[in-house]
């Protein structure tokens, strides 16, 4: 067991920072935790902010990882509001914002990512928006409320998975909706042309617009307040209110000051970790949105800005804080919920890696997996509007195995038959 004087500081005050510490307790780590977050709020859940909390349905206590007087009781010292500013690794220290020293044995940097900016002019409007934190779903909600009272117009820039929820939470409230996306379908880099066009028609038939092969050139106002927006195809739409959804960037300042090893941006960047989530430094991990690992089951170096990644991804370093033997390769899962439409998405498949999508089921009435393949392997699941078939996808994808794309059509042909452990 790890010696009770030994402290272990956990930057980064979100899902992924609170669930490791939440396992170094469960493992019976004794030392101080010492939780550092830049947000005043307890560590909450990011999901939310785009689903179930956005649209209303959810309360806003029902983000929140824990209660906070579960820190208090868990011996968890926390630093809420603070950032941290350096990390001197020779001195084996962190720094804050306030210019206090934490001392620390083993560092776990869960700092996440920040939403892209647009570049153009425009964008100091009061109307302009991003969706990270809790303080932009609390902002955005409200203005969602009053675009949906006043008959006003949300534009959105950008066609990707926060784009599409934002904009059925948008429409529920009433507001009108553009999507602008430079691309020919919204997810048209993840899901490909097809099954991007099924999510197109779904917002179509509740009433968005979709302006494609565009991109925002110009946010017009006037008195601060947003009036247009322009296209550089020389389009105008007018707006009330923009909304930048065009990607999140890894937040890896810190680790970068510090001389750790990174990611090239144009491999996704991030922080470069092991399979055991450990940086360039032994005594240093990262998880969450930061951490680009070496993932040993696809063998491939991979960042992941999902939700079951800083679910399990903090757990996984903390073990791996404390010696266990730690080997990350949880298959990559996300989900979303728009309208009537739920969807569940395991493997990863990026564009040029599958050579097949296979379908089983009705994409008409939206309910029916699809299948992304190479050489007749599943690399990729995703399961929309059927429920319940996540663990045999995953085995699925684990196998590595050759499946019929006949069988795998059919319906009636069980998941778990197809699965043939390599």
């Amino acid at each position: 067991m790890v010696d009770a004087d030994q402290t272990f500081v956990i930057v980064g005050g979100g899902l992924a920072g609170a669930k490791a510490a939440e396992t170094l307790r469960a493992e019976g780590f004794n030392g101080r935790v010492i939780l550092i977050g830049d947000e005043r709020d307890h560590p909450y859940e990011r999901p939310p902010l785009s689903k179930g909390y956005l649209t209303g349905a959810k309360e806003r206590d029902s983000v929140f990882v824990h209660e906070a007087a579960w820190y208090a009781a868990n011996d968890i010292e926390l630093h809420l509001g603070q950032s941290v500013t350096a990390v001197d690794r020779e001195a084996r220290t962190v720094r804050l914002g306030d210019g206090t020293v934490i001392r620390f044995d083993k560092l776990l940097l869960a700092t996440g990512a920040e939403p892209r900016r647009l570049d153009v002019p425009g964008t100091e409007l009061a109307g302009v928006h991003h969706l990270r934190r809790l303080a932009h779903a609390d902002r955005l909600r409200q203005v969602l409320a009053g675009l949906g009272r006043d008959n006003g117009h949300l534009v959105i820039a950008g066609g990707g998975w926060i784009g599409l929820e934002v904009a059925a939470a948008a429409r529920g409230y009433g507001a009108e909706v553009t999507v602008v996306e430079a691309d020919p379908t919204p997810l048209y880099r993840v899901l490909g042309p097809e099954l991007g066009q099924l999510f197109a028609d779904l917002h179509t038939d509740h009433g968005v617009r979709f302006h494609f092969g565009a991109r925002l050139t110009e946010i017009v106002g006037q008195d601060g307040m947003v009036l247009a927006v322009r296209t550089d195809d020389g389009e105008e739409h007018p707006a009330h209110a923009v909304l930048a959804a065009i990607g999140a960037a890894p937040r890896t300042a810190l680790a970068e000051n510090s001389g750790l090893a990174l990611v090239d941006r144009a491999d996704g960047g991030g922080i470069a970790v092991d399979e055991s989530l450990r940086t360039s430094d032994p005594d240093i991990y990262a998880a969450g949105d930061v951490a680009a690992a070496h993932h040993p089951l696809l063998h491939t170096r991979l960042r992941v800005e999902h939700w079951a990644n800083a679910l399990n991804g903090g757990p996984a370093a903390a073990r791996a804080m404390l010696g266990r033997h730690v080997s990350y390769d949880r298959v990559p899962y996300f989900f979303t919920d728009q309208y009537d439409l739920g969807m569940e998405y395991s493997g990863w498949a990026p564009p040029g890696s599958y050579d097949q999508v296979v379908v089983r089921g009705d994409t008409g009435k939206r309910e029916f997996i699809a299948f992304w393949l190479k050489e007749g392997r599943v690399l990729a699941g995703m399961n929309v509007n059927v429920w319940d078939v996540t663990d045999p996808l995953q085995e699925l994808i684990r196998s590595r195995t050759a499946v019929d794309p006949e069988a795998l059509a059919d319906a009636s042909v069980p998941l778990e038959s197809l699965i043939r452990m390599g």
